[in-house]
């Protein structure tokens, strides 16, 4: 199977595949999001580390059962050969209806078949109003093109 864009990448083509991923988040899809990695795919997320697309889909699973109404833009921020870096925020209520913002740094690296072997991601949080929201779509469909980025928030 081949997921493009492939490496290396442009700047043109990482812009498309940190948007493609984004997209695929947004969907709160486990197994959807789970096809983007190899099979053997390697992570660390936050404290907890996982191999392999069964572990990540466990992780999603566990992650979009406690971050309701998730929201996430992300930005590249570098690339080069088969690797991209990517900063990223997302909105999200607990159960209780606290809301938090996450802000967060990622490092990908591809295959050459276009699957991401590697991800390892840093992130932290913290509690915000309701009405500090920043992140308005619905929460059925991708971000719309003309939605504020993370630079336009100044994250």
């Amino acid at each position: 199977m081949s997921r493009p864009p492939l490496p290396p990448f442009t700047l043109e083509t990482a812009a498309r595949k940190v948007r493609a991923a984004e997209d695929g988040w947004n969907s709160r899809n486990p197994e959807q999001v789970a096809l983007a990695y190899t099979e053997d795919c390697y992570w660390r997320n936050r404290g907890e580390f996982v191999t392999g697309r069964a572990d990540i889909i466990g992780l999603l699973k566990r992650k979009w059962t406690r971050e309701l109404e998730y929201r996430l833009i992300k930005e590249l921020w570098a690339h080069d050969g088969n690797r991209i870096a990517v900063r990223f925020a997302y909105e999200y209520h607990d159960d209780s209806g606290q809301w938090y913002r996450a802000y967060g740094n990622e490092n990908w690296e591809f295959a050459q078949d276009g699957l991401m072997q590697r991800r390892l991601a840093s992130i932290n949080e913290h509690p915000i109003a309701a009405a500090d929201r920043k992140f308005h779509w619905d929460i059925n469909a991708p971000r719309p093109a003309d939605h504020p980025g993370l630079s336009d928030f100044g994250f």
